[in-house]
């Protein structure tokens, strides 16, 4: 019967790959039969993405376009492309009238070619009325949980299209190696196997079946370096050897492209000097050619301007457009000069500065898309064919993935979880607002209309009132958060007070960390939690009583001065609308908190190194660094205990082509159930590189009951354990490696070198 059935799974297969090669057939022919019939002024056209509010007006709770911008953009200079929000919070009924009218216009040009819409959808569709938003990424990779990514994915997906829009900006593939850097919450962490696993899984869940009516087409940002600027600022140069580029911010990218992916959103800072829009050896010569990657590129926002005003590489606009357009970009995000872009481009191919082959080039890589998402048979879609949008359904799953992020990172005598009868003083500027929760990308860019949008989840405090009884919870500000110029400041409310009220309670809660922000606004100069934050902090350390840190934070802000005085330390990330209700349920001990951290938790400002790092760095030595983090990557409390014991390498001796296959058995030594994440560390002991100390090569999230225990089996072909030399190949070399899970290691050996 196995048999049986593994031939039809196989048949069924093979069905499936042939009738997709069969459309995809279709689908080219379709392209090449449109372009060969397309005037360049349709061409560039469709390479012109513009942005939803230059062209008309709020009006009210609403948006209203302007029939003759409307005209102009989608009629007179055949824009193929729309992004964004309007800026009022509508719902999924608004969104199909604005995208049918959208299409009404299309309609009226010679070859009716759809419109495609995007939306920055970074942790559901957060731009429209009562879609599900889940945790930031960062929280989602905290739950090293394949199946809830998947799932996130899918259902943000199922809501886009409820709206009517079938493109996300999303998912962010950057690795998060500089936490000063502003948007290092937007990503799954430190990690390129973690975030390469994550990221696959957000691809399939958005894309899997692209062209059915429940999935989007992804955009995967930001390629490539974007994330490790020398500064720590937004948009800023980064200065990262080619060889460092492959080896570490690359597979990511490359292998949520071999999902399936098929967008990617650019860079907008620049790499050793050279703006990433212009990069030809990146856009064209990596992405392209040697990745084969046939969807299309688009540019982040007014980046090809930014070539010419803020890179001075160029002193026109239509030279910078040039060296874009021939780097390989395909598409370009001129959100409200699309006249001039327009323009330009077509007096650019006249003059022979861009050849007519890159415009070809660029545009079949869009209609393909459009193809492949089905927009030519099915251009729009309505809210009345997703009946499960913003559901009881989905609102679980984005409280599942909540829970599960949640990390204990200190746990001083049991403190945690808290007796139900407690006694509690809740405070500290996160306390009761859900702008922290969500972060940015939340209703608004910076999140800060989240109060008023998001008034019927509960706060922190509300949550805890509800979990534990309103008579037994207190809520004091303490500090609160104000507006000062582009920054998000704060200030000291009552202090006095907070420390009044901790005197009747057996424990406080103490909720801190960052406002909401993104990009630019959000840089930063100090790492350090912001000092009246601290002076709450050390004030009620002092009265004696049990402090619970919660930290809600898109970075890492600096804690030593009061870590040592909380008897617990909690981080919820970016948790999102149901990160109250999941931190009540972890405190009260109904939920086991199960939460890895996907980032080093760096304890001094200017010690900000990561786990992955040459053992220079590690202070193993007397020469070198001193590798001493407030808390390691990968770490993670539970209320239970995990011991780990048989660790075990069927081989030992190993060739290139073979696969290296660990088991390790884990048992549940505590008295209540919970997760463990079993993370395999492989290092490699000797290389004409300097290797780093150890690298994440898998990871397997597992529940186990009171005294249960499973065995644990990863398999890594050993062509896996390559570096990037050098010489930007990538080379195995015989010698000594050595595995571990846990605390337990063992040796094995490659026996052959390989370049490759």
């Amino acid at each position: 019967m196995k048999k049986t059935g593994l031939i039809l799974s196989l048949l069924i297969a093979a069905q499936a790959t042939e009738v997709q090669a069969q459309l995809n057939a279709a689908n080219e022919a379709k392209v090449a039969q449109l372009l060969n019939s397309m005037t360049l002024e349709e061409k560039v056209g469709q390479m012109a993405q513009v942005s939803i509010e230059s062209m008309g007006a709020v009006q009210g709770k609403t948006f209203a376009f302007d029939k003759a911008k409307l005209q102009d953009v989608v009629v007179n200079y055949k824009v193929g492309s729309i992004l964004n929000t309007p800026g009022p919070w509508l719902g999924t009924k608004e969104w199909n009238a604005l995208l049918t009218e959208i299409h009404q216009h299309a309609l009226k040009t010679r070859l009716k070619i759809p419109v495609i819409y995007g939306l920055d959808n970074i942790h559901g569709v957060n731009y429209v009325n009562g879609s599900t938003l889940f945790p930031q990424q960062i929280g989602q990779a905290a739950t090293w949980n394949r199946q809830l990514v998947f799932n996130g994915a899918a259902i943000s997906a199922y809501e886009s299209r409820a709206a009517g829009v079938p493109w996300t900006f999303s998912p962010v593939l950057d690795l998060g190696t500089n936490p000063v850097w502003p948007r290092i919450w937007e990503g799954y962490g430190e990690d390129p196997f973690l975030i390469s696993e994550l990221g696959v899984q957000f691809v399939k869940g958005s894309q899997e079946s692209l062209g059915g009516k429940e999935k989007v087409a992804v955009s995967l940002k930001h390629f490539l370096g974007y994330s490790d600027p020398k500064s720590g600022k937004d948009r800023t140069d980064a200065w990262i050897p080619e060889h460092y580029l492959r080896e570490y911010h690359l597979p990511p990218f490359r292998a949520a492209l071999q999902a399936g992916a098929r967008n990617v959103m650019v860079n907008s800072a620049l790499i050793n000097g050279v703006p990433t829009h212009i990069n030809k050896r990146i856009l064209t010569d990596l992405l392209k050619e040697e990745l084969d990657f046939t969807g299309f590129v688009v540019t982040d926002w007014q980046d090809i301007e930014n070539v010419q005003r803020r890179d001075r590489i160029v002193k026109t606009n239509k030279e910078a457009i040039m060296l874009a357009i021939n780097a390989g970009i395909d598409m370009a995000m001129i959100p409200y000069d699309y006249k001039g872009f327009c323009t330009d481009l077509a007096a650019l191919v006249k003059e022979g500065k861009v050849s007519e082959a890159r415009i070809n080039d660029a545009v079949t890589r869009i209609l393909r898309v459009k193809g492949e998402l089905n927009l030519f048979d099915r251009p729009l879609t309505f809210a009345k064919d997703y009946p499960r949008y913003g559901s009881a359904e989905f609102e679980r799953a984005a409280y599942n993935t909540a829970a599960e992020s949640i990390t204990l990172l200190k746990n001083g005598n049991n403190i945690l979880p808290l007796a139900k009868g407690a006694k509690l003083l809740v405070t500290g500027p996160n306390a009761n607002t859900m702008r922290p929760l969500n972060g940015g990308w939340s209703y608004t860019w910076q999140g800060e209309q989240t109060d008023a949008l998001a008034e019927r989840y509960n706060t922190f405090a509300e949550a805890l009132r509800k979990k534990f009884g309103a008579a037994q919870v207190q809520f004091e500000q303490g500090v609160a958060y104000k507006m000062d110029g582009k920054y998000y400041e704060d200030s000291i409310v009552n202090l006095d007070a907070v420390v009044q009220a901790a005197a009747g309670v057996d424990a406080v809660v103490l909720c801190i960390g960052e406002n909401s922000y993104t990009e630019t606004p959000g840089n930063l100069n100090d790492l350090t939690l912001s000092e009246n934050q601290l002076l709450l902090a050390e004030a009620l350390i002092k009265t004696g009583k049990p402090i619970i840190i919660v930290l809600t934070e898109g970075r890492p802000r600096i804690i030593n001065r009061i870590e040592p005085g909380a008897a617990a330390v909690v981080h919820t990330y970016l948790p999102g609308n149901f990160g109250g209700d999941a931190l009540a349920d972890v405190l009260a001990g109904d939920v086991n908190p199960s939460g890895k951290l996907p980032i080093t938790y760096p304890r001094f400002t200017n010690a900000l190194t990561n786990y992955i790092h040459k053992i220079s760095d590690s202070g193993q030595n007397p020469q070198g660094g001193d590798f001493n983090p407030q808390y390691p990557f990968g770490f993670g409390l539970s209320y239970t205990t995990f011991q780990y014991s048989n660790l075990g390498i069927a081989q030992t001796a190993l060739t290139e082509a073979e696969t290296l296959t660990v088991s390790v058995t884990v048992r549940n030594t505590g008295g209540r159930a919970g997760m463990e994440v079993v993370q395999l560390y492989v290092s490699d002991l000797y290389a004409s590189l300097a290797p780093d100390e150890k690298r994440l090569r898998g990871f397997e999230k597992i529940l186990l009951q009171p005294g249960e225990a499973k065995t644990i089996q990863f398999k890594v072909p050993v062509k896996d354990l390559a570096f990037v030399n050098a010489d930007n190949k990538q080379q195995l070399e015989a010698g000594e490696f050595k595995v571990q899970v846990g605390e337990l290691t063992q040796e094995f050996e490659v026996k052959k070198d390989l370049i490759f």
